[in-house]
């Protein structure tokens, strides 16, 4: 049977399950939480950002979550440096122009700060002369810091990025470093006749 973990990723975690390369201090990996063998992530989290992964030992099911051509929904919280304006919002919707090409359009809106949200740790640096607000996005792609470059490039530097969506898959509840199996929730393949 196909296994489909939901991991809720805290700040500052390695989305591996492995510190290969590190020759500084040892940093959080998957392993720290995780002690399911035969899984992997189904993409990325970068290791600032927090939320949703999901992990499966299905390499079609991998496959399907991350290609840009399944164009999987990811939704993510993201609060931004300044306060949005109708122009910011639209560039989103429409795409945004980074150095590797153009953006497919999000999905956006400004949100009020969700009270559910658990605090981070280390907390937000913040600057008394700058207001933040909050965005809930939504993408179709999974390029390298795609959320946070889009948010750059139209005058919003995110501030904290926390994916709380991935097609059918939410957080659901999952405290930071929580997770949970949800391998009842795939549908078996369809055969044809024959």
């Amino acid at each position: 049977m196909t296994r489909l973990i939901l991991f809720n990723k805290p700040h500052d975690v390695l989305s591996q399950f492995t510190d290969k390369g590190n020759t500084g201090s040892p940093r959080s990996t998957l392993s720290d939480f995780i002690e399911i063998p035969g899984v992997y992530p189904a993409g990325r989290l970068d290791r600032d950002s927090e939320g949703l992964l999901l992990l499966t030992d299905d390499g079609r099911l991998q496959a399907r979550i991350t290609s840009p051509r399944s164009a999987t929904p990811k939704t993510y919280l993201a609060q931004v440096e300044g306060m949005p304006t109708g122009d910011q919002l639209a560039a989103l919707r429409g795409g945004v122009m980074l150095k590797d090409g153009r953006t497919r359009p999000a999905q956006v809106r400004v949100i009020e700060a969700p009270e559910w949200l658990w605090p981070r740790t280390p907390p937000v640096r913040f600057r008394k002369s700058v207001p933040d607000s909050w965005l809930e996005l939504s993408i179709t792609e999974g390029r390298n810091r795609q959320v946070r470059r889009m948010t750059a490039a139209v005058g919003l530097p995110t501030l904290r990025l926390v994916r709380i969506r991935v097609g059918q898959w939410g957080l659901d509840g999952l405290a930071p470093g929580g997770w949970r199996d949800a391998s009842h929730t795939l549908t078996a393949p369809r055969r044809g006749k024959g």
